[in-house]
């Protein structure tokens, strides 16, 4: 199983600012069971949600 990136947020985010949890939340509450991660590479949070590979 794999993930699509929905959404991406720059980790650097005024404090006590959490866009990309807003966003996930938002997309839950539509019911795609989107979640955060963080791409250290890029520095960001992604919002992903799971794909199937078939």
């Amino acid at each position: 199983m794999g993930a699509r990136v929905l959404e991406r947020f720059s980790a650097g985010a005024p404090r006590g600012s959490w866009p990309a949890e807003e966003y996930a939340a938002r997309c839950r509450a539509e019911g795609r069971p989107a979640t955060v991660v963080m791409d250290i590479k890029s520095d960001a949070f992604l919002v992903v949600v799971p794909v199937d590979e078939d």
